[in-house]
C-alpha cells in the first residue's frame, strides 16, 4: 500500500516536472484532436511557526513543515458545449491529508446556453466569493484565506460536493448582470478518530447538501455583490470510551446523532485597477439531536457569527501586499472568554519571482482561541490556552 501511494505521488511530481519545462506545451495535442487536453498543476511547500499555541499542525511552536500540496488537473472540451475535468490532489497539513492521493474534483459540464448549464460529478461548492478558488494559491494574495469564513482545516470536505449543479449568466442591460449557481448532493468526511478524543464516529453520512449562490455584477465596473446559502445534515453513530454492561459483557455506550446546519454569507467585492477590496459577513446555524443524551448531549441551535474585511494591492508586477481583519464568535449568545472569540489581524507580502513561481510571507496577530484544536495542544482546554498569540507562515508555489 505504501509503495502504491509513493508511486502515485512520484507520478504526479514527474508530470509536473515535464509540463513545466519551457519546451513542453500546456495544451497537449491539436485543438481539434480528441486526445488533446488542457493541463495545469502546482506544487506548494509551506512553513508554519506560532507563538504560544499550536495551530493547524502539532508542534508549530517549534516550527512545522507539515504544509505541503501538490495537484494536477486536466480539462477537455469534447464539443463546443460539453466539457470534462479532473484534479488529483495530495496534501499534508498536520493531521490532514498525510499524502493520500485523491480526486479533489471532477465533473461533466454541458452548457445549453449562457443562461443555463449543468454539471455533475464532484463539483466545487460556490460558497462566498472565494471557496470555489480556495485550491488555487496563485489566485490570491493571502496564504490563508480569512479563517472565520474559509477555515483551512475544513478545506478537504467543503471545497466540493458530489452531486449536480445548475448554473448560468444573465445580462440585465443597464443594471448589470446576474451569475447564479444552484447545487445538491452530498459530501464525504474523513471520520478517523482524533488522538485523545473520547468519541469514535461510526456509520457517518451526509444524507443531503443543497445550496446556491447569486452574484450581481453592478453597472460600476469591478463591483459585485453576492449571497450564498447552504443547508446540510450530518448523521452518525458515536461511541464513547465509557462502558455499560449487558449480562457480563461490557460494551461501549453509543448514541445516534443528527446535526442539521444552515450556512449563509453576504459578500461584496470591488476591484479597481490594482486595488481589491472585499468584505463578507456570515452566520452558521448548527443544531444537534441525539438518541442518548448521556453519551452525546443534545443542544438547541447554536448560531456562530463570522466576518472579515480585506484589502490587497498590486504595487508592481512582482509585489502584492495585502491585509485583512477577521473575526469569529462560535456562539453569538456567549461572546465572553478567550474560547468564545477569534480576532485575526493578518498582513501578507506576495512576491512573484516569475510567471510560474511565487513566494508569500504572512503574519497573524490573534486574540482568542476559538479557532484552535485542543488535541493539537496536548489536550489543553481552549479556555486555558494563551489568549494573545501569533502565527507566521512562509509558502512557495510553482504552478503552470
Amino acid at each position: 500500500m505504501i509503495a502504491t501511494k509513493n508511486q502515485a505521488i512520484a507520478a504526479l511530481a514527474l508530470a509536473l516536472c515535464l509540463v513545466t519545462s519551457p519546451a513542453f506545451a500546456v495544451d497537449i495535442g491539436s485543438e481539434d484532436s480528441l486526445a488533446s487536453v488542457e493541463l495545469h498543476g502546482f506544487v506548494s511547500q509551506g512553513f508554519i511557526f506560532t507563538k504560544d499555541n499550536n495551530y493547524l499542525a502539532a508542534d508549530t511552536t517549534h516550527g512545522s513543515f507539515q504544509f505541503s500540496e501538490l495537484g494536477v488537473n486536466l480539462t477537455k472540451n469534447l464539443t463546443d458545449r460539453f466539457r470534462v475535468g479532473l484534479q488529483l490532489f495530495v496534501q499534508d497539513l498536520g493531521p490532514t491529508g498525510n499524502y493520500d492521493v485523491k480526486a479533489d474534483w471532477f465533473y461533466l459540464d454541458y452548457r445549453l446556453a449562457n443562461w443555463l448549464g449543468v454539471r455533475a460529478g464532484r463539483v466545487k461548492i460556490p460558497f462566498g466569493l472565494y471557496n470555489d478558488s480556495a485550491d488555487i494559491d496563485s489566485a490570491r494574495v493571502a496564504v490563508l484565506l480569512p479563517q472565520s469564513v474559509y477555515p483551512e482545516e475544513n478545506r478537504n470536505f467543503l471545497l466540493a460536493q458530489t452531486g449536480g449543479e445548475l448554473y448560468g449568466y444573465v445580462r440585465l442591460g443597464s443594471v448589470g448582470a446576474l451569475d447564479y449557481r444552484a447545487y445538491g448532493g452530498t459530501i464525504f468526511i474523513d471520520t478517523t478518530a482524533t488522538s485523545g478524543s473520547p468519541y469514535q464516529v461510526q456509520n457517518f453520512n451526509v444524507p443531503y447538501l443543497v445550496g446556491g449562490r447569486l452574484v450581481w455584477e453592478a453597472p460600476l465596473e469591478g463591483l459585485r455583490f453576492a449571497g450564498s446559502l447552504q443547508a446540510l445534515r450530518l448523521d452518525a453513530t458515536v461511541l464513547t470510551s465509557a462502558m455499560t454492561t449487558t449480562g457480563t459483557t461490557p460494551i461501549p455506550l453509543s448514541a445516534n446523532i443528527q446535526i442539521p446546519a444552515v450556512l449563509a454569507v453576504a459578500s461584496a467585492e470591488y476591484v479597481a485597477g490594482d486595488l481589491l477590496l472585499a468584505a463578507e459577513y456570515s452566520r452558521w446555524y448548527v443544531g444537534q439531536d441525539t438518541s442518548n443524551a448521556m453519551v452525546f448531549p443534545g443542544s438547541p441551535t447554536v448560531i456562530s457569527e463570522r466576518a472579515y474585511g480585506m484589502l490587497t494591492y498590486r504595487a508592481s508586477k512582482w509585489l502584492q501586499p495585502g491585509v485583512y481583519y477577521s473575526v469569529m464568535f462560535p456562539n453569538v449568545d456567549d461572546r465572553s472568554g478567550r474560547q468564545n472569540m477569534q480576532h485575526d489581524v493578518s498582513t501578507t507580502l506576495r512576491f512573484d519571482i516569475n510567471p510560474f513561481w511565487l513566494v508569500k510571507a504572512e503574519a497573524h496577530y490573534m486574540m482568542g482561541t476559538a479557532g484552535l484544536d485542543s488535541t493539537l495542544n496536548n489536550g489543553t482546554p481552549l479556555s486555558s490556552l494563551q489568549q494573545s498569540w501569533g502565527v507566521f507562515l512562509l509558502k512557495t508555489t510553482a504552478y503552470f
